[in-house]
């Protein structure tokens, strides 16, 4: 007679694997210049994106793909459209404090997100074009949204285990930059090119930016109030906040 195996209860108690995870999370730090003499081996972007198709999604539809860039011909044309809308932005008078986007042409790793929005039929929706309908589709753009930055978070994640710096480059949501990215890459006009993930070893020391505090951000069984910001307090924050939080240590915020 055949036996069958029991799986050992797991000790609750272990923080072992959590400890290894929080080492990891804590030394995932954002970089945008890099080492331009370093080669990711091929294997690497292997094991990042093993780590992205593991990822939730809604409906099990993973509803994302990935282009590795490797060519520096690509990477250079990548970051000229970049540096025009950085241009282009600073013409408008945004008063964004935005990122020198000349790291994309000389990051070792570079990694195109791309998403078919057609997968949004996957998740609750009743295609009648009622306004019901509408909602419904809202909430599957979301839900697909969520999904292909869940994979791309483990991707980042996966490639911080591996000793790398990142950089989640998330500034191509209008159609200006889909008709510049897709045409580069060969992306089919059915696909959409949502996020840009850059890694390697950093060209200076990388710093840990600020992070709220545990108890800024939890609250238990019902929202506590205390943390509600008012408009004007947003406002406030991002006048005279905004620019340190983006580009200086935990240390030096205040």
């Amino acid at each position: 007679m055949a036996q069958v195996a029991v799986e050992t209860p797991y000790d609750f108690s272990d923080r072992t694997r959590y400890d290894a995870l929080m080492d990891v999370v804590r030394r995932r730090m954002t970089t945008r210049a890099f080492d331009p003499a370093y080669v990711v081996p091929r294997a690497h972007y292997e094991l990042i994106l093993e780590a992205a198709r593991h990822a939730p999604s809604g409906a099990n539809a993973q509803p994302w793909h990935f282009v590795v860039v490797t060519d520096p011909a690509l990477k250079t044309q990548i970051m000229e459209y970049f540096r025009a809308e950085q241009v282009a932005r600073a013409k408008l008078k945004m008063k964004f404090p935005t990122p020198d986007y000349r790291g994309l042409a000389t990051a070792p790793g570079l990694i195109a997100v791309a998403t078919d929005f057609r997968w949004v039929k996957a998740f609750p929706v009743l295609n009648d074009g009622s306004a019901l309908d509408r909602m419904y589709k809202e909430n599957a753009e979301r839900i697909l949204l969520q999904s292909v930055a869940a994979a791309t978070m483990s991707a980042h994640l996966a490639a911080a285990a591996l000793g790398y710096n990142v950089w989640w480059v998330t500034a191509i949501g209008q159609e200006k930059a889909q008709q510049a990215m897709k045409p580069l890459l060969d992306i089919p006009a059915e696909l959409s090119v949502l996020d840009i993930m850059c890694f390697g070893p950093p060209a200076k020391p990388p710093y840990k930016r600020w992070k709220k505090s545990l108890a800024d951000i939890i609250s238990w069984n019902r929202f506590d109030r205390a943390h509600f910001m008012t408009g004007a307090q947003v406002d406030d924050w991002i006048a005279t906040t905004r620019h340190k939080v983006m580009y200086r240590d935990a240390e030096n915020v205040d």
